[in-house]
């Protein structure tokens, strides 16, 4: 409940980008109806976390890398905010006609909902110069990690590099600076820890990659039409999050 206004304001501003979405549409017929919603409709779209992440990247540009990781700090938690937001936004009500199609019913509308989820970090990117910045977070723990490596404070800079390999395994540049971090860990006194990622770039890691993984299977479960296989593919999801 203390998130409602939250999820009106963040259903509201999905709606203003993306008009003829029909599950946010209903969802937010629902929110209408509730009492004292009006007061929460309002739109989100200026974000704290773009603004904070160009002045960041711009302090970064004049190296001025304390004022760059400040902003970037910042930048990061507020994204995230944002981000759940979202997700919960993407949480509504359905109305079931037809008892008959129940399951049915249910497994439709589960798909719509991680739709709606996988959209939410395409649509939260900022938009930069007409073209919105490729892979966000993961591009923000890069500036992090080479902004806290210029001021010689490579055990914040460490777990940047590992944040930011999960989401880039492949990156050669960062593979080479972990590399790096390692031969030197004596020298600048690293522990293990300063190996492991972020707890909150595991958690956006571990909810984005399981969302995508839930929408291939309940798209490849969906097709028949069989009540039974739908029942068992039903429980399957649920148990997939329960587990998650």
């Amino acid at each position: 409940a203390n998130n409602l206004p939250k999820a009106i304001a963040a259903a509201h501003t999905f709606l203003l980008k993306h008009p003829d979405d029909e599950m946010m549409k209903r969802n937010m017929a629902y929110y209408k109806s509730l009492p004292g919603a009006e007061d929460y409709i309002k739109d989100l779209e200026t974000k704290s976390y773009e603004s904070l992440f160009i002045r960041a990247v711009r302090a970064y540009n004049g190296e001025n890398w304390r004022t760059s990781i400040t902003d970037m700090e910042l930048a990061l938690p507020d994204f995230f905010k944002a981000f759940y937001e979202c997700l919960a936004a993407c949480e509504g009500s359905r109305e079931i006609k037809d008892f008959k199609d129940f399951y049915l019913s249910i497994a439709d509308h589960y798909i719509e909902v991680l739709e709606c989820k996988i959209q939410c970090e395409e649509n939260l990117t900022p938009v930069i110069g007409g073209y919105p910045v490729e892979k966000f977070v993961a591009t923000m723990y890069h500036y992090l990690q080479f902004a806290y490596y210029k001021l010689n404070d490579l055990k914040n800079a460490a777990p940047c590099a590992v944040s930011y390999l999960l989401f880039d395994q492949n990156d050669k540049v960062m593979q080479q600076n972990l590399v790096y971090y390692q031969y030197h860990r004596d020298t600048w006194g690293l522990l293990d820890e300063h190996f492991q990622p972020r707890p909150e770039a595991v958690q956006f890691f571990n909810v984005t990659t399981l969302q995508k993984e839930l929408y291939d299977f309940a798209k490849e479960n969906i097709m028949d039409d069989d009540e039974g296989e739908v029942v068992e593919y039903v429980d399957d999801l649920l148990e997939l999050e329960e587990t998650s």
